[in-house]
């Protein structure tokens, strides 16, 4: 799995040649409004309520005479949370808002590396499109808010937070990188076997994944280009896997 990794990640550092050399990024325009608009709506508001979860967090937790150790614990963690569940909001709501946008451009990608003309596969509509995004997304928050509670319940326990928060950054990969694979896999399988697929291939998704969410560090420019890069280098990814699967 290592191995796939270090390929997912290594994805990107041809992605911007690749959309520049096939013309791509008037793809990318919509969905970086997207991208733009959802982090500002999504951080804006986990950072609203912030005070609250650190409030909520006083009244359920022990107090022990007030002690300001409690009260610096109980802002990190509604910190934590707040960036936790922002991350993972913002993630699945612009991967299946985009997904009628990024579909074409991974449709493009294909057709360069197989020398297949577009429509070969499975041919689908705009709505059709969307409607995937939204079911295949939609599992996927379900299916991360499920493994990541107990993670941030882990982080209580001393030593343990160190190991918990690699996982909990795997994690997010993971389904960050499931997401950007979808765009090909949706032309080629249903949705019980896109899963299947990204589960056998998890490597590559969780290396696209760790540069997606690196990506989102970088102020402002980070939320206009994920989308870009990102979908760029797990198409490119998905169709090799696609091909070996097929080979064999």
């Amino acid at each position: 799995m290592i191995k796939n990794i270090i390929s997912g990640i290594k994805a990107y550092f041809g992605a911007f040649s690749l959309i520049s050399k096939l013309k791509l990024w008037k793809y990318f325009a919509i969905p970086m409004l997207i991208s733009l608009v959802t982090a500002i709506a999504v951080f804006g508001s986990a950072y609203g309520f912030s005070g609250y979860i650190s409030d909520w967090l006083a009244s359920i937790l022990p107090s022990w005479g007030g002690a300001n150790w409690l009260k610096v614990t109980y802002r990190i963690i509604s910190g934590l949370v707040i960036i936790v569940v922002g991350l993972i909001l913002y993630k699945h709501i612009i991967l299946a808002l985009s997904a009628p946008f990024m579909s074409p451009v991974s449709e493009k990608i294909e057709a360069h590396f197989t020398g297949q003309p577009a429509h070969s596969h499975r041919d689908t509509t705009f709505t059709q499109q969307l409607w995937r995004g939204i079911r295949i997304n939609g599992r996927n928050l379900f299916m991360e808010l499920l493994l990541t509670i107990p993670i941030l319940l882990l982080k209580l326990i001393p030593l343990v937070n160190i190991f918990s928060t690699i996982l909990l950054f795997m994690v997010q990969a993971y389904y960050a990188g499931f997401g950007n694979m979808d765009y090909t896999l949706e032309r080629h399988f249903q949705y019980k076997e896109s899963v299947k697929f990204v589960r056998k291939n998890r490597g590559l998704a969780i290396g696209n994944g760790i540069v997606f969410l690196l990506c989102l560090l970088v102020p402002i420019v980070g939320v206009l280009l994920v989308l870009p890069l990102s979908v760029t280098a797990a198409s490119t990814r998905t169709v090799e896997a696609l091909q070996s699967k097929h080979a064999t």
